[in-house]
């Protein structure tokens, strides 16, 4: 009988060295040996088979060319670029304060004549209006007897001189001579600078010995600029002048330049700076140019509390108009970037940006790390590197069709 036992102890000693050290034994085995020891009614239950691992949730749109094209997805290779940061302020589009000038009278007198009207282009020295005054008949005459008195004076002065030099005559007619000359000199020169202070130009003078007496009122007046008449203030006959008279006949405006006075908040003054580079855009047509900063006014405006800052703007063709209301942006930061994307490249999954990569069967959303942006772009630290295409335009179509596999999964 021991005989018979030992068989069954063998295989109950051997089960439980294997339960011990193999915990990992096939459960077949384990039940065997179990059931050697238990003899041949035990049994044990099968352990449920493990779970499988769930499939990762793939990150892959696939799209054909031709669907690519249907939806109107564009892509571009991403690289290098500039982040421009800009300062949008209102602006107003006024003349020109250095290109701008009031055609005024320095005389009293009657307007017989006015040569331009209203939006009249006149050239730089251009007549534009005739005056007859009394005063400025009355200066032309103390001129020229002046000059003829001195022109006399200095030919009776040469010949003392010569006869002085031939000590033929004295020394104190010489000198007597001498002093009249330059005393009528002196006469000649200040009725010259009257003249020029009433508005005649050298050669207008130079040519009164010339002009006839019937002329001697009449005053030509000038433009000191090229531009365009934007004022007429007098009309014909009107009486000019000093002793509260109308002074100035026309404005005239050079309108190739214009000025942008620019509206800014006092907490935006650190970031502007003369010589920073500006775009303006009408409001109504929607038109653009580019001009600079030449000036930024260090007092606020009381009324506004903003500070006026002054841009230039080229306008050869006048198409900028003063008075025009314009959306100005101010360039106040430029600076390089390694690789950039636009921001209509980048779409949020799972509360992280991400774009989507071209790839052979589709696009791939890929997660990616920003830094900078400014008004159009980003820039990516890490997720993409320079020569990659992503979709650039529609690629929220992408993310509603990775959206929607997810779903559907």
């Amino acid at each position: 009988m021991f005989r018979r036992l030992i068989p069954i102890l063998l295989a109950v000693a051997g089960g439980f060295l294997i339960a011990t050290w193999w915990p990992g034994a096939p459960g077949a085995i384990r039940t065997m040996l179990a059931g050697a020891g238990k003899g041949p009614t035990s049994t044990a239950p099968a352990p449920p088979p493990a779970a499988a691992p769930e499939p990762e949730k793939s990150a892959l749109v696939r799209l054909t060319d031709a669907q690519v094209a249907k939806v109107g997805i564009r892509t571009e290779a991403v690289g290098e670029g500039r982040l421009f940061r800009h300062l949008h302020v209102p602006g107003t589009i006024v003349p020109s304060a250095n290109l701008t000038a009031r055609i005024a009278v320095k005389t009293t007198g009657t307007v017989v004549e006015l040569r331009k009207g209203l939006g009249d282009r006149v050239a730089k020295g251009e007549v534009v209006a005739l005056l007859d005054s009394r005063e400025i008949a009355e200066t032309k005459g103390e001129y020229l007897a002046a000059r003829v008195s001195a022109d006399l004076q200095k030919s009776l002065f040469e010949r003392d001189k010569a006869l002085w030099d031939k000590r033929i005559s004295s020394e104190q007619q010489y000198l007597r001579s001498q002093a009249s000359y330059q005393d009528l000199k002196v006469k000649e020169d200040a009725a010259r600078r009257k003249l020029t202070f009433l508005g005649l130009s050298p050669a207008e003078i130079d040519a009164l010995p010339t002009q006839p007496e019937a002329q001697f009122e009449r005053q030509e007046i000038r433009s000191p600029i090229a531009g365009r008449v934007v004022e007429r203030r007098v009309d014909l006959g009107a009486a000019v002048g000093r002793d509260n008279l109308e002074t100035e006949l026309y404005s005239v405006v050079d309108l190739s330049k214009v000025w942008i006075d620019l509206a800014v908040s006092p907490g935006d003054m650190p970031l502007v700076r003369e010589g920073q580079a500006v775009t303006v855009r009408a409001e109504a047509t929607g038109e653009a140019a580019s001009g600079r900063i030449v000036f930024i006014v260090p007092v606020l405006d009381q009324n506004t509390r903003a500070a006026r800052v002054v841009a230039e703007l080229a306008n050869p063709d006048e198409m900028w108009r003063p008075g025009s209301f314009v959306a100005a942006e101010i360039l106040v930061s430029d600076k390089p970037a390694r690789v950039m994307v636009p921001a209509g490249a980048i779409q949020t999954l799972e509360g992280k940006p991400n774009v989507f990569v071209r790839v052979a069967d589709g696009f791939e959303a890929r997660p990616v790390t920003l830094g900078r942006s400014d008004d159009d772009s980003a820039e990516v630290t890490a997720g993409l590197e320079p020569g990659e295409a992503v979709a650039v335009a529609n690629s929220f179509t992408l993310k509603a069709e990775l959206g929607k596999a997810a779903a559907e999964d």
